[in-house]
This record gives structure tokens, sequence and C-alpha cells, in this order.
């Protein structure tokens, strides 16, 4: 599920330049970007993309609002804050964003067997996935409108991506990615809990 071809037949560079590359290119230019920078078998780039991601909006809660885990408060076990942050960057790292990222994938591939004749392979689906976390760095900063956004256009993203990939139409890519979508970016990104903190209780109150 994780290999890292040698020749990847246009998928993505290696190294911190091409992942900070590909941060910019997904949030700028998405269409393009899904359509060559998708590759077969090219998991890998794509895992290290989302891994990074988290860790990353781990590291923006740590030092904005002494949080460290992406939607839920900062644990520390047994007093010891340093080894606390060390465990759950493990975590994440070794478990919990390759565990999300395969077990999302399976569940939109799926989704898609059904309604995606000329569908791409689940390696790909993975890469769409890892790719459309882009904008969720900014969920680190404690500001619930900037968070709700990020998670939106994390969704959208995943959706314009799935449609690029998977050779469907937007409107069907965005009822198949329903669910999925809501589980990556509303729940597991606080999209939800941002959406109601910052545009729904100044609305229409608890």
């Amino acid at each position: 599920m994780t290999q890292w071809v040698a020749d990847p037949r246009g998928g993505r560079g290696r190294g911190p330049r091409a992942i900070a590359r590909a941060w910019v290119e997904v949030l700028v230019r998405p269409r393009r970007f899904f359509r060559v920078g998708v590759a077969p078998a090219d998991q890998a780039p794509g895992l290290l993309f989302a891994v990074g991601v988290v860790s990353l909006a781990s590291l923006l809660r740590l030092a904005l609002a002494g949080e460290t885990v992406v939607g839920a408060p900062y644990p520390t076990f047994g007093g010891q804050r340093v080894l606390s942050v060390v465990l759950v960057f493990s975590v994440i790292v070794a478990l919990v964003a390759p565990l999300v990222l395969h077990l999302t994938a399976a569940l939109q591939t799926l989704l898609l067997l059904p309604f995606a004749p000329d569908r791409a392979g689940v390696s790909e689906t993975v890469q769409v996935i890892a790719y459309a976390t882009a904008p969720c760095v900014f969920v680190g900063v404690p500001l619930a409108p900037l968070q709700a956004l990020a998670a939106g256009y994390g969704a959208a993203l995943f959706v314009l991506g799935i449609s690029e990939v998977h050779a469907v139409s937007l409107p069907r890519a965005a009822a198949l990615c329903a669910l999925p979508a809501a589980a990556v970016f509303g729940i597991g990104f606080g999209g939800f809990d941002a959406t109601e903190t910052a545009f729904l209780i100044p609305l229409f109150g608890r």
C-alpha cells in the first residue's frame, strides 16, 4: 500500500522541496495538480505529505493554543510534557495518519465501484485524499473561521481530485465523496465544530 516506486510515471518528486512545491501547487492549481501529479503506485510522497500536514497543524496548535492534537486538547501523560509530545507525534506519524488515509481510501473505492467504470486504482485515491489535506495546515491556528474555511477547502479539493482522477462529473464526485469528506475534514480536522463556532452559533445561538 505504501510502495515508493523508482519511476512513478509522472508522480511527485522526492524530498522536502518537492513536498513544499506540491503544497503550493495543490492550493493554487488543484485541477492541473491532480491531473498530472497523481500516478499509479506512487503513494509514499502522498503519505509523507499528509503526515507533514497533520504534524504542522499540530505544531501550530501547540505553539498558539497549548494543544498538539488537531481538534482535541493536548494530552499530558504523567506530568511529562515533552515526552507526551514525542509520544503523540509518534502515534500520529506511525499509526493514525496512515491508518485513516488508507481506511478512507478503501471506503471511497467501495463508493466509486458502481458509479465510476473508468476509475483509477486505490493508490490514486490514497494520493488524492493525502494532497487534499493541504489547506488543513491552518486548522492549527485557533481561529474558528480560518479553521472552517481550511477544512472546507480541503473537502472541495477532495471532490475535485476524485473527479479528475476517477473521471466522474463534479456533482457525482460530490455525492460519492460526502461521507469520506465528512469523516476526514468535518470530524478529523474539526471542520464541523469550527463551522458551528464561527458561523452557526453567532447566527442562530446554541
